[in-house]
């Protein structure tokens, strides 16, 4: 496979809360439900990606993103392959523990201190469709890594809840890594989640969000809902296809999966005609 075809992507929303982790691991696993070879990349010390995929003992894992990154500031080989972990729906883990943060203040001293993840994962693009980065909720230097080393971003946005000064602060971050590190970096669109059905809330933000960033910004049709089920899946190891397959959380998530596909036909059906 040429590197051209993988796309890395990151979930990002500096604001906690917003079913970021959730949000990859039912959209990994969506994609890899359709064929995709996909690799999912913990970068949040906290390791909520790695837990949600059965891995408690973060702390027992090596090595990690962490120790993959250190090499790469040292200019040591590393083995990638040694730190990705297998889940039986079909996805692999880049997983991640709290020297994640360790990391970080090390990153603020390093040459090229930006393009540290970006070297991490290059020999992984030619063996995946997809590579999704789970960003920490902050826009610290692993976040900006991540957005140096992405195609594009999806931004996970709470239905009752929506910080239009954190928006503004997040898009300001995209555009000034697009300016400075990554021209070719771009938004995907917004999702919302924890979507209440019985309240207009979602609604509103939905209008909300559209004309303050609907010039700029795609907003997904698909809408996750706040439900029990998508709130337990997050200790049960597994993906929401598996512990509740036939729910409405399970049903947004395959539709969300579906308009990140299209949306990637469309764009590569953009590009010969943009190149002419």
């Amino acid at each position: 496979m040429n590197q051209t075809n993988c796309r890395i992507i990151a979930l990002a929303n500096q604001k906690g809360g917003t079913g970021k982790t959730t949000t990859t691991v039912n959209l990994g696993v969506g994609l890899a439900r359709r064929g995709k070879r996909v690799l999912l990349v913990d970068a949040d010390p906290q390791g909520d990606l790695t837990t949600c995929l059965g891995w408690r003992n973060q702390d027992s894992l090596h090595p990690t993103l962490a120790s993959l990154m250190e090499a790469a500031i040292r200019e040591e080989p590393a083995n990638l392959e040694k730190a990705v972990l297998h889940h039986r729906e079909g996805v692999d883990l880049l997983p991640s523990n709290i020297e994640l943060s360790v990391m970080e203040m090390a990153l603020v001293t390093a040459m090229s201190r930006e393009f540290t993840l970006k070297e991490v994962l290059s020999p992984a693009r030619p063996r995946y469709d997809y590579i999704l980065i789970d960003c920490m909720p902050s826009l610290g230097m692993v976040t900006i890594n991540a957005l140096a080393a992405a195609d594009s971003v999806i931004i996970p946005v709470q239905a009752h809840y929506l910080p239009a000064k954190g928006m503004t602060q997040l898009l300001r971050t995209v555009s000034r890594v697009r300016r400075q590190i990554n021209p070719g970096l771009r938004v995907d669109g917004v999702l919302l989640t924890l979507v209440d059905s019985r309240t207009n809330l979602a609604r509103q933000t939905a209008e909300t969000l559209r004309e303050n960033y609907g010039s700029v910004l795609h907003i997904y049709q698909s809408r996750i809902p706040l439900a029990v089920k998508a709130a337990e899946v997050s200790g049960a190891g597994e993906s929401i296809y598996a512990y509740d397959p036939g729910g409405k959380a399970a049903a947004a998530y395959e539709s969300f999966t579906k308009e990140v596909l299209d949306g990637e036909k469309q764009r590569a059906k953009l590009q010969p005609a943009l190149a002419r």
